[in-house]
């Protein structure tokens, strides 16, 4: 009966331990997803200040489009009235082109009038000088028409001076006048081009006063899009704490239940080991016997090298772990390393083949450091791949749960407990582990362990 119960309490702790290393696994990936949720929280807040600025933004736009819009209108009203008067301006100016054309033909009259004022001038003159011959012969009796005669040459060059002389300024004003036309139709053929990008312009003015009632009517959507938007994001972080809350309190609930799942795997090795000690034989008591066989084997190897000088006990207990660079998980050597690789695991690889079911033999000193394993698994680490390494290349690893300890701490004989083994990606092995006590030169060393599956 008491083998019977030592029995069915190794297949409780080993249910225990599957099942705290399941919780174990679902409590990470909680912590992991809690981790995550604590980044999307802190991107959720920085999504939060950026909506805030942009309802502040769209807000700001909406009053700079409607500030834009009046100003426009505004501006539209003023270029308009501008524009009308430039218009009339180039009207206006088109209209002196008809009255300076009306000038030249006034001057050319005027010119005519004093050409024939300088012909009567000269007629003038000519008669004086007749009448002034016709008084010489006359003697004294024509004394005063000669007189008359004097004054009319004198009066009749003055005309032809004045006439000459009007001549010249109205020639001069002839010209001035032409070339005022020519500037002035220069400035017409301006004018019209002038009215045509005037026409431009105000379409310009009406297409922007336009885009300007678009983008007012843009803007307000945008705001209501943002009002809408800054909702949705406050609900969501408000779903988001909640939802990390209830997170972070299923896993301590998780947790608690592992807790109490280890504690119960703890009671039950308990009870499995005490069974596993009685006089009875179980299912176990083979595998007890070969790890006792394994532990006297490896004792001697060693205790033979220490004897020989092969190895020193300094080198033996040498706890100056120095990590493999690159390695990972990290990977240590010590002092005893290169001799367990050469010397022991030859031993550990031939005492794993003694069983099908074994999985594997080792040992591991006081703080769980492991010199060397067997070959399959002490292959060497492929760079980049951690999860394949925890479980091909365990050997120089250090590795401490809760059993290991406990049978390094405790005294005995031997232990039998079961254990979750890590085999990385998440993924535990729950085994039966038998450990034998190690001690060179009256010291504890350490363990030698023998894990297998029934």
């Amino acid at each position: 009966m008491l083998a019977d119960l030592g029995e069915r309490s190794g297949d409780i702790a080993l249910q225990c331990s599957e099942t705290a290393g399941y919780l174990g696994e679902l409590n990470r990936r909680i912590q992991g997803d809690s981790a995550h949720l604590d980044d999307l929280q802190a991107n959720m807040a920085t999504l939060a200040a950026s909506q805030d600025e942009s309802v502040a933004a769209a807000q700001e736009l909406s009053l700079t489009a409607r500030r834009a819009g009046r100003i426009i209108a505004d501006g539209h009203d003023v270029i308009g009235l501008s524009l009308g008067e430039v218009a009339g301006l180039v009207e206006h100016v088109t209209g002196l082109e008809g009255h300076l054309r009306q000038l030249l033909t006034v001057i050319e009259a005027v010119g005519d009038i004093s050409e024939e004022l300088g012909a009567i001038a000269r007629q003038t003159r000519l008669l004086g000088v007749n009448a002034a011959i016709e008084a010489a012969r006359g003697g004294a009796a024509t004394q005063g028409f000669a007189v008359v005669a004097d004054e009319i040459r004198r009066l009749a060059g003055q005309a032809g001076e004045s006439a000459a002389s009007a001549g010249d300024k109205l020639g001069q004003l002839d010209r001035d006048a032409r070339a005022l036309i020519g500037g002035v139709e220069a400035n017409i053929l301006r004018g019209r081009g002038v009215g045509t990008h005037i026409d431009r312009l105000r379409l310009s003015m009406a297409e922007i006063a336009s885009l300007v009632t678009q983008f007012g009517e843009r803007s307000e959507a945008i705001v209501t899009c943002t009002d809408a938007a800054d909702g949705d994001v406050s609900a969501l972080r408000q779903g988001l704490a909640t939802f990390g809350r209830s997170a972070s309190d299923s896993a301590l609930r998780v947790d608690v239940a592992r807790e109490q799942l280890e504690a119960l795997e703890g009671m039950a090795n308990a009870m499995l080991n005490r069974a596993a000690h009685g006089p009875q034989k179980t299912r176990n008591s083979r595998y007890i016997a070969l790890a006792e066989e394994g532990a006297e084997e490896v004792s001697a190897l060693i205790e033979d090298a220490v004897r020989a000088g092969d190895i020193r006990l300094a080198d033996l207990f040498d706890s100056d772990y120095r990590a493999v660079p690159g390695s990972s998980p990290t990977q240590y050597l010590n002092g005893f390393t290169a001799f367990a690789d050469s010397r022991v695991r030859p031993v550990l690889d031939r005492r794993t083949s003694e069983d099908s079911a074994i999985v594997g033999c080792c040992l591991l000193d006081m703080n769980g450091y492991l010199p060397t394993h067997i070959s399959t698994r002490s292959q060497p680490q492929r760079p980049g791949a951690p999860d394949w390494n925890m479980e091909h290349a365990r050997n120089r690893q250090i590795f401490m749960d809760s059993q290991t300890r406990r049978a390094l701490q405790e005294d005995g004989d031997f232990f039998l407990f079961t254990y979750r083994q890590d085999l990385g990606e998440g993924r535990y092995r729950a085994l039966r582990s038998v450990f034998v006590p190690l001690l060179f030169g009256g010291r504890k060393w350490g363990l030698y362990e023998v894990g297998y599956l029934i």
